[in-house]
C-alpha cells in the first residue's frame, strides 16, 4: 500500500524528513573568526543570563519549516520567548514556531558573496528581525533591520544600538560592543583579568582599613 503525503499532513511528511544536527562544515575557518563568534555569543549569554526565556546559540542548525530539510546555521542566533537549554538543532515548530529574532555572521576569507546573499535571503524570508554581518579582516560591519516583510540595510551602523538586544556597536580600529550599562564585551581572558584586578583592589582596601 502506497501512502500519499500532502503538504497539509505535516506530521506525516515529517516521517520522511531527516533533520541532521550537523552540516559537515566547521564552526569557524580560522582563529580570528572563532574568537569573534565566542566573544559575541558569550557576551550575550552573560548579558541575558538572568532571563530564562532567551535562547542563544552558536553554529546551531535552524530548520524553520516542518517537513522541509532546508536549514542554515547562523554563527550566533538569539531567540526571545523560548527557554534556555541544550539543543542539537533548532526545530522552529517545536519552539512555539518562534524564529530567531537576531542573527550574527562573522566573515572568513572563504565566504563568498553568493553564499552570504543566500543566507541573507533565508533570514529575510523566515522572519529574522535583525541581521549583523562583521568582517574582522576589513573591520567592516553591516546591519539589516526588518521593515514589514523585508530586511532593510542600516545606513549609519557606527554607534547603532540594537532594538532587540540593547547593545551598541562602535567601530574604531576594531569592533567594540557595549552593553546597556556601558560595559564592553570582552574576551574570557580580559574578563579574568578584570576579576583579578577587582580582587586585588578589594584586598588592598581591606589592608588599608586594617
Amino acid at each position: 500500500m502506497v501512502r500519499q503525503v500532502t503538504y497539509k499532513d505535516k506530521d506525516a511528511a515529517d516521517d520522511f524528513v531527516i533533520y541532521p544536527e550537523s552540516d559537515g562544515q566547521p564552526m569557524a575557518d580560522n582563529t580570528v573568526q572563532f574568537r569573534w563568534i565566542v566573544l559575541i555569543k558569550e557576551g550575550l549569554e552573560i548579558l541575558f543570563a538572568a532571563i530564562q526565556d532567551i535562547f542563544i546559540a552558536g553554529d546551531l542548525l535552524w530548520y524553520p519549516v516542518q517537513g522541509q530539510d532546508k536549514s542554515v546555521a547562523p554563527d550566533i542566533m538569539v531567540v526571545f520567548g523560548v527557554p534556555k537549554g541544550d539543543r542539537g538543532r533548532y526545530l522552529q515548530w517545536e519552539e512555539a514556531n518562534i524564529a530567531p529574532q537576531v542573527v550574527f555572521e562573522i566573515l572568513s576569507p572563504s565566504n563568498t558573496k553568493a553564499e552570504m546573499d543566500k543566507k541573507g535571503d533565508f533570514y529575510e524570508k523566515h522572519g529574522v528581525e535583525e541581521y549583523y554581518l562583521y568582517d574582522p579582516q576589513k573591520n567592516s560591519l553591516q546591519g539589516w533591520l526588518r521593515s514589514k516583510k523585508s530586511l532593510k540595510q542600516i545606513t549609519n551602523i557606527n554607534g547603532w544600538t540594537s532594538p532587540r538586544l540593547g547593545i551598541r556597536f562602535v567601530l574604531t580600529t576594531t569592533l567594540e560592543i557595549y552593553r546597556p550599562d556601558g560595559l564592553k564585551f570582552v574576551t574570557p581572558i580580559e574578563l579574568d583579568q578584570q576579576r583579578q584586578q577587582a580582587e586585588q583592589r578589594a584586598l588592598l582596601e581591606q589592608q588599608q582599613r586594617q
